[in-house]
């Protein structure tokens, strides 16, 4: 989740390391399972962390956003959420939630000119593949049309859009930086 807050007049254009770092986050996706062989304290753990964990940040920011009437969130999903992915259930379960909290809050808060967006990349190549196998990594390759992941300058930039005022209108929306895996 990311949120930007205006402070004083129109902002930023770029969004400072600092100032990100503590305003994103970022989760392990999870144990690769069946549902069947699913651990349920690691199931808890998954939603607790990718569910719950954006619903808490919200909850904290969006009272200093609703007194300034202004504010923009963008909660980051995933397209397992969208989707599904097997064997991986928790993650997309939690990460449907995600989907599912945005569209609410951008409701709930649209008077308060508080955009509340979701976005949905396909992996890209961070820390995290390092917890898969090599033949997880080609599955989910493999299901992206352009054939290979978002890289994180794009997922940034596109962030960097939802924050701006030039995203005055959307809320409650997803978009989709997939590579054309998920195009709803």
């Amino acid at each position: 989740m990311a949120a930007f807050p205006r402070r004083g007049g129109r902002d930023s254009r770029r969004l400072q390391p600092a100032r990100l770092a503590d305003q994103s986050l970022a989760h392990p996706a999870g144990p690769a399972a069946t549902v069947v062989d699913y651990d349920p304290a690691a199931w808890r753990q998954i939603v607790d962390i990718d569910l719950n964990g954006v619903f808490y940040c919200c909850k904290r920011l969006v009272p200093g956003m609703i007194a300034r009437n202004y504010g923009r969130i963008v909660n980051i999903s995933s397209v397992a959420g969208k989707e599904g992915n097997p064997n991986a259930a928790a993650y997309s379960a939690a990460k449907a939630g995600v989907l599912a909290l945005t569209k609410s809050l951008g409701k709930e808060l649209a008077d308060h000119d508080i955009a509340v967006n979701a976005l949905t990349p396909s992996p890209a190549r961070t820390r995290i593949l390092e917890q898969l196998t090599e033949a997880q990594v080609a599955y989910m390759l493999g299901k992206v049309p352009r054939g290979r992941f978002v890289e994180v300058e794009e997922a940034a930039a596109m962030i960097v859009f939802m924050l701006s005022d030039e995203n005055s209108f959307t809320t409650g929306a997803t978009f989709d930086l997939s590579g054309g895996r998920t195009t709803y």
